[in-house]
């Protein structure tokens, strides 16, 4: 039976639409802030799906990582330093945090376009980031399978669908409740914008939980690793100044700096370095291999190019592995090889000379400071070569070894404006007193590290308010591989005083003044304080 529709039944109908609509399309902020609102839970949503299509499986990436990889790799070498230089280790975070916000205002604005005005054309902005997350996916640096865009395509086909779900609220008759039609519509909508939150939370904590089924945690907390065959020499007496930094960097404390979004999670039981390319023989190492071997102990300085004159991004620490030298020797370098490249799992990659193997002790290294290498420091196995900045050696999370040329191979940074040899320059810092610290007058011990790899450090002097340049007390240096420390006892007198620092090392030359930038191959000049010292 065909109902007829009376002028009563069109002016009803007429009043739902109009009370649909009063909840995202009333005029002022109100239908605004509800319109972005309903963006932003409709790509959490989204996002929250495609997390949990990533924890399905280790080969797949959530699409905030992919997009935030591609932007790390893309990022003008100048951003990647301010970053560094702003908030240091903490870069990473801060790039996602940027990510999140930015990712929270075009969804706002999709919202807006989406459930004020076309449904259609918010779906498109949908649609768009879906395309970005595929491309980026597509784009990694390990290589993209067929499987890598799923995460990016679920997540924003679940997030149109919410959006779409939101711009039909249903509709009821006001016979049907006494309460008003606009107010009804809008308890409707604040209800649908919970269960959104709602599935949002769940989404993404499920794809949280999924994927720390990938973790190398408990790798790493089953290896033991073998008493060093060569033992690192006791670390002399007097080795540490008073008001330098710790000789050694606890391992929570290690600066960490690399283009990782996320720590890689590589359980040993499954990895394998291959060390290939120019070599006479190809060698295959599981991890058990390689702890079968010699391992060594040494306690070795890292440097980051990132380091700024007087900055933190250096640390040392007490690392055990297999000489890399070893391992080289037994696949036969070719002659026409002149440059080492590390390849990490994430696609990364380091490269320095050949002839940086003169006997200094570098490692592909196991252990940091007498545990298994963390897993942001690089578990199961990374590289640590003395005297060669972190950029083009310290290659964490390390799969493979090749022998090549600089003539045919730029590793990761060179591309982007850096240096493809990095030697670490000589540097010197002040670690007590720190910039504008107010001290009190009379007896103050100033106290630093200085460094040079792997020649090391003889001597390191002092100059106060443009004054003569006097020698510090020098600390027992453990080897020319780590920072020494240094210390002087000075007796403060009343005022704003300017302390700068220089150090010598076992050749004779002296620590430049020249200043320069760490792009493209690490800073240099003097490291100076002012210190404001006050009347007793």
């Amino acid at each position: 039976m065909v109902r007829l529709r009376t002028p009563r039944m069109a002016i009803t109908e007429r009043r739902r639409i109009h009370a649909r609509e009063r909840v995202v399309s009333s005029p002022g902020w109100r239908g605004v802030l509800a319109a972005s609102l309903g963006g932003v839970l409709a790509a959490a949503v989204g996002i929250g799906a495609g997390e949990v299509v990533a924890g399905a499986s280790s080969s797949l990436r959530s699409p905030i990582l992919d997009v935030g990889d591609r932007v790390v790799d893309r990022v003008p070498t100048w951003a990647k330093d301010l970053a560094i230089d702003w908030f240091g280790t903490n870069d990473k975070i801060a790039l996602l945090v940027g990510i999140a916000v930015i990712l929270t205002v075009y969804a706002a604005a999709v919202g807006i376009v989406g459930l004020r005005r076309s449904l259609r054309l918010g779906i498109a902005g949908i649609a768009l980031f879906g395309v970005l997350g595929t491309l980026a996916s597509l784009a990694a640096r390990t290589g993209a399978r067929l499987t890598s865009p799923l995460p990016s395509l679920v997540g924003s086909v679940v997030a149109a669908a919410a959006l779409a779900w939101l711009a039909r609220l249903p509709a009821r008759s006001e016979q049907e409740s006494p309460t008003p039609p606009h107010l009804t519509q809008r308890r409707r909508f604040l209800a649908q914008v919970g269960v959104l939150g709602v599935a949002a939370a769940a989404l993404g904590s499920l794809g949280r939980r999924l994927e720390a089924r990938f973790s190398a945690a408990d790798s790493r907390a089953a290896i033991t690793l073998p008493r060093p065959d060569l033992p690192a020499p006791a670390v002399p007496v007097g080795a540490q100044a008073e008001g330098a930094a710790a000789l050694f960097t606890p391992n929570a404390e290690f600066y960490r700096i690399d283009t990782a979004l996320t720590v890689p999670q590589v359980p040993a039981e499954g990895w394998e370095l291959r060390v290939g390319g120019l070599v006479d023989r190809e060698l295959r190492l599981s991890y058990d291999d390689l702890l079968s071997r010699s391992v060594e102990e040494h306690d070795i300085t890292l440097t980051c190019v990132s380091n700024t004159i007087g900055g933190e991004l250096i640390g040392t620490a007490r690392w055990l592995g297999v000489r890399l030298d070893d391992l080289l020797a037994e696949a036969g370098v070719a002659p026409t090889a002149d440059q080492v490249v590390g390849r990490s799992v994430d696609g990364y990659t380091c490269g320095f000379p050949v002839a940086a193997l003169d006997g200094r002790d570098a490692l592909v290294a196991v252990g940091m400071n007498g545990e298994p290498l963390p897993l942001e420091h690089g578990f199961p196995a990374r590289l640590i070569v003395p005297g060669i900045y972190g950029y083009a050696s310290a290659t964490k999370w390390l799969t493979e070894i090749e022998l090549t040329t600089f003539a045919d191979f730029d590793h990761y940074w060179v591309p982007r404006g850096y240096a493809a040899e990095a030697p670490i320059k000589m540097q010197s810092r002040i670690d007590r007193p720190r910039g504008l610290d107010r001290i009190p007058a009379g007896p103050f011990v100033i106290g630093g590290v200085a460094w040079a790899q792997p020649t090391g450090i003889r001597a390191v002097e002092l100059r106060i308010d443009d004054g003569a340049w006097i020698a510090a007390d020098m600390a027992a240096e453990v080897n020319g591989s780590t920072w020494r420390q240094w210390s002087f006892a000075w007796d403060a007198r009343p005022g704003r005083h300017t302390v700068e620092v220089r150090a010598i090392d076992n050749n004779g030359a002296i620590q430049t003044a020249d200043r320069s930038e760490p792009l493209p191959d690490g800073a240099s000049g003097h490291h100076t304080v002012v210190v404001l010292v006050d009347e007793v």
